[in-house]
């Protein structure tokens, strides 16, 4: 059976005026226009398609590829108002996506951008939108590790930094201190998991340099190799530099410097200094040019 809002790979029954007809399960036939497909199926060949509803509710196939489908979120712009009905969003599709009145979370204006997530209506059947995104976030425990990579889209700010959907799936936060500049809403990032909650909630990094014991190995390494090739083994950096000189040095958080220089300093590789850094020992006197 063909599932509506989504890729479906339906076998092709027949060709007539308007174009291509697949076998859509309990749905009947479904059109796919010919303008998406550039020659004649052979019999039985499935059609890798998307199926939705046009402006007369009927449902059609396309090979074309909308912003999102039912369970994911997105960043969209509204492009036309119905005051008795809701909002249209441009979602890549021939026709727009229907956020209705009830799935606001306030006033909307044509060119207005917002995150949301399409749904399918149970009791309309119907393809729709919904800014009301809390109420779709699992917070159930999940299986997430310290250090995996996620894909996250920013839905908005909170005082300690960035909240974030991850995997279209979970909520997410991204922490102000950690980051290098500003977010926007929308923004579409990957990330890594640094911690899950009790809660359900990810605490995340934008570190390229995985989080955790992952994280910090790599990072010792990259420390000491800097000071042994900067003049006299120092660097001046130390847990008062601000975190955009940190993050121009070595590409990481203000948080994961100053963690990777307390493991190197407890391992007696380096001195830290109110100026800065410094290799201990012998080490030093490699580092001296």
């Amino acid at each position: 059976m063909a599932l509506i809002g989504r890729r479906n790979r339906l076998p092709f029954v027949r060709e007539a005026t308007p174009g291509y007809y697949l076998d859509g399960g309990s749905h009947g036939e479904i059109l796919l226009p010919g303008r998406y497909l550039p020659r004649r199926p052979a019999a039985g060949a499935l059609v890798d398609v998307f199926v939705y509803r046009d402006s007369e509710d009927r449902l059609v196939a396309t090979t074309e590829f909308p912003y999102a489908a039912v369970g994911e979120f997105a960043f969209l712009r509204v492009v036309s108002v119905n005051p008795r009905i809701g909002v249209f969003l441009d979602w890549g599709l021939e026709k727009d996506l229907l956020l209705p009145i009830r799935e606001q979370c306030g006033p909307l204006r044509e060119g207005d951008w917002l995150v949301v997530r399409v749904g399918l209506d149970e009791r309309t059947d119907r393809l729709i939108a919904s800014a009301r995104l809390n109420r779709y976030l699992n917070l159930s425990p999940s299986a997430y590790s310290a250090g995996q990579a996620v894909a996250v889209i920013v839905i908005g700010e909170s005082p300690l930094g960035y909240n974030v959907v991850v995997n279209h799936a979970h909520r997410g936060l991204l922490y102000r201190g950690d980051l290098a500049e500003p977010l926007a809403t929308g923004q579409s990032l990957e990330a890594f998991v640094r911690l899950v909650r009790p809660d359900g909630k990810l605490d995340l990094a934008l570190d390229r340099v995985r989080v955790g014991y992952q994280r910090i190995v790599p990072l010792t390494e990259k420390i000491v190799e800097a000071l042994t090739t900067s003049a006299g083994g120092r660097l001046p950096l130390h847990d008062n530099s601000p975190p955009e000189e940190i993050r121009a040095a070595f590409g990481v958080s203000k948080k994961a410097f100053k963690q990777a220089i307390g493991v190197l300093f407890k391992a007696k590789k380096i001195v830290i200094e109110k100026s800065g850094i410094r290799l201990a020992g012998p080490a030093a006197a490699s580092g001296r040019r």
